[in-house]
């Protein structure tokens, strides 16, 4: 069991290393030292080229006279450049009221590659056409002068396009487009127009008429946006002015229905009233505290026997009138004082009358402040009044919140209506004042404007007849060295033939080599009783080697085929240039090397080889590993060649077990003795036998790698 599964696994290794020596670019140590041996030689082809340099030299003279005349022939054209800047510049005069203050932003990429595409739309060279004449030129339209044979011919067959089954603006557009170029310089914001005619003027003119078209054409657009604009502006303020009608009929018809009538400074009549209210309440307060205090002081004067010195008492009539006259006597009673003693009765006179004018005046002054006292009752009475008035507005205004709400968001709808109507009304003013301006700014300005050029713009002359030189030089020398390449890579080792030489070297090859092929025939039919074909020679063993090669060599043609080295001493490996040393079938035996190293590919063909190894061994050919190898290779090839040379001491298993034995006698051996031998051969295990009737020389197998590569 575990025999069957490492032969399984072996199996699929070789198959997968088949494959990869099968694939176009495996390489293998023996094609590598054939790419080393076949280098070629630059002298050889540097000879080649100076062989025949007549056959590179006039086919390239002629190319360059020819493009000569042809560049002189071709009617020349003349280009002028102008130049736009796109600035997105705009007079702050005219811009809208909330944008005067601001600064524009700059245009990007993007932008001024719309400007590009607006130079190439079909509208502007319309007017362009038009504005220059350009269709009644037979440069622009090609049917006034007449149309060529040669276009008439290319236009039959399909190649050119009739000029008749177009309309005259389609081929007057096509020439338009054919000369003109537009372009943005890159990382800015400058475009280009250039033009190419025949006439100089014609070209400056054009480029000219392209740029200030394109301005008028930008400002004809913005006078368009706002003439649409006026007019949608138009219908949307008739729209507005309704609402806002009806929003303030419904404002007015809610407060006179909820009684919420405004007074002055935009409040209701009933916030005023509370607000009127409030404020004769507080003076009311205020009034009643102040006579109360000044009472209070009238009093506490009295009965602390002080002078009475108050405003009020101040303000009295009587009570300056007491007081001056107290004044007068207090004066009079110090004047008698000084001559008169105290118990004089003019003293005491004075003083009687003294102390009755002051009795008047506290009389007095206790009057005024029961007076006092009077109006702050009568004040205290108001407030009370105030405040039951104030609470009654109260009650009042708490009712007519909920309506009062509702009429503040009728209100603010009204408001919200007629801002939109008086902004539109703006916006329409301005449209209307950007209508009326004639000369309205455009997007960008000519920066430079086209001039008549002398110098033509096409064709250029030099560049023209130097590609074509060089490419004439370039493909004269490449078909000379190709050639040369053809003619000095023959097989290794032969030397170049010419064409009737190697025409007759195969031919003799093929007969020769008759045996060969049909041998190779009969075992591509033989089907599984040709999987294994073993060579065994009757007398030297170098035959017998190549034998086996070229029969490998032949079915390798249809077939994936392996050469194995049996014979120890073979020459297979200088046959085909395989250094000795390499590892080998004694060496996979050993377990020293794996199927990849001593696997190699042959140079002449599809053959894969295995040689006998670094140090061939007969008695190793019996190891198990072996016998396993050979069940591994008989799954992935399709036909395994054995070159068992005389089969002396070869193990008859290995070699004779379902193999298809193919026997090299002596020359000199009779028909009987033929027959015995397939006899024996059949007996000892073989499926099938072939004797062949010739050996293969060296010779032979030159001419059947030279046949092999032909193929």
């Amino acid at each position: 069991m575990r025999v069957a599964m490492l032969r399984e696994r072996v199996g699929n290794a070789v198959e997968s290393f088949v494959r990869y020596m099968a694939a176009p670019t495996a390489a293998s140590p023996l094609a590598e030292s054939a790419q080393r041996l076949s280098d070629l030689d630059l002298r050889l082809i540097w000879q080649a080229i100076v062989r025949n340099r007549k056959w590179i030299i006039v086919p390239t003279a002629a190319m360059f006279i020819l493009s000569m005349i042809g560049v002189n022939l071709i009617t020349p054209r003349y280009k002028s450049e102008a130049r736009i800047l796109i600035d997105g510049r705009e007079n702050v005069f005219l811009r809208p009221n909330g944008e005067r203050g601001e600064e524009r932003t700059a245009l990007d990429d993007a932008a001024v590659t719309s400007q590009v595409q607006l130079l190439l739309s079909r509208d502007l060279a319309i007017d362009v056409i038009k504005k220059n004449n350009l269709d009644k030129l037979p440069e622009f339209d090609p049917v006034l002068a007449g149309i060529s044979p040669l276009k008439s011919l290319l236009s039959l067959i399909g190649i050119g396009r009739d000029p008749f089954r177009m309309t005259p603006e389609e081929r007057v557009l096509g020439a338009y487009y054919d000369r003109l170029t537009a372009y943005a310089v890159d990382k800015s914001r400058v475009m280009v127009i250039e033009f190419q005619s025949r006439d100089p003027d014609l070209a400056a003119k054009v480029a000219n008429s392209i740029a200030e078209d394109y301005l008028v054409m930008q400002q004809a657009a913005r006078q368009g946006q706002a003439k649409s604009a006026g007019l949608w502006l138009s219908g949307e303020i008739d729209k507005l002015r309704k609402k806002v009608a009806d929003a303030e009929d419904r404002v007015e018809a809610f407060r006179s229905k909820s009684s919420l009538f405004v007074g002055t400074n935009n409040t209701t009549l009933s916030a005023q009233q509370l607000g009127e209210l409030n404020t004769q309440l507080n003076n009311a307060r205020a009034q009643k505290s102040d006579l109360e205090t000044r009472s209070s002081a009238i009093r506490d004067m009295l009965r602390s026997g002080k002078p009475i010195e108050a405003s009020d008492i101040f303000s009295s009539e009587i009570m300056r009138r007491l007081s001056e006259q107290r004044a007068t006597l207090r004066a009079q009673l110090a004047e008698q004082s000084s001559t008169l003693l105290d118990q004089h009765p003019r003293i005491k006179e004075l003083k009687a009358q003294v102390a009755d004018v002051d009795r008047q005046i506290r009389e007095e002054a206790a009057k005024l402040s029961r007076s006092l006292e009077n109006d702050a009752r009568i004040a205290g009475a108001r407030v009370d009044s105030l405040n039951a008035g104030l609470d009654q507005l109260k009650k009042q205004a708490t009712s007519s919140n909920s309506e009062d709400v509702q009429l503040r968001a009728l209100e603010r709808e009204a408001k919200s209506e007629r801002d939109l109507l008086e902004t539109y009304l703006a916006k329409y003013r301005e449209a209307t004042t950007r209508e009326s301006i004639d000369s309205a700014p455009a997007d960008g300005r000519i920066i430079s404007s086209a001039i008549v050029s002398n110098t033509p713009a096409y064709p250029k002359k030099l560049p023209i007849v130097l590609i074509v030189t060089l490419i004439t030089l370039l493909l004269t020398s490449g078909y000379v060295t190709t050639t040369e390449l053809l003619r000095i890579t023959a097989p290794w080792g032969q030397q170049p033939q010419s064409f009737p030489q190697k025409a007759m070297a195969e031919s003799e090859a093929a007969t020769n080599m008759s045996e060969i092929d049909e041998l190779a025939a009969e075992l591509r039919g033989a089907g599984e009783g040709a999987r294994k074909v073993t060579v065994i020679g009757a007398g030297k063993a170098e035959n017998v080697a190549l034998t086996a090669l070229t029969l490998a060599r032949a079915l390798s043609r249809d077939a994936k085929v392996l050469l194995i080295d049996l014979s120890m001493v073979s020459s297979i490996s200088s046959t085909v240039a395989v250094v000795s040393t390499m590892p080998g079938l004694t060496d996979l035996a050993r377990g020293v090397a794996s199927f990849g190293q001593i696997i190699t590919k042959d140079r002449m063909s599809r053959l894969h080889m295995i040689g006998a190894g670094s140090q061939p061994d007969r008695l190793l050919l019996h190891s198990p590993r072996v016998a396993m190898a050979f069940d591994a290779l008989l799954r992935a090839y399709e036909h395994i060649v054995l070159d068992a040379g005389t089969a002396a001491d070869l193990p008859q298993a290995l070699i004779a077990s379902g193999a298809y034995a193919v026997i090299l006698p002596n020359s000199d051996i009779s028909e009987n003795a033929r027959v015995a031998m397939r006899e024996q051969l059949l007996a000892s295990g073989f499926g099938d036998v072939t004797i062949l009737k010739t050996q293969t020389v060296a010779e032979q197998v030159s001419a059947a790698d030279q046949h092999v590569v032909a193929a």
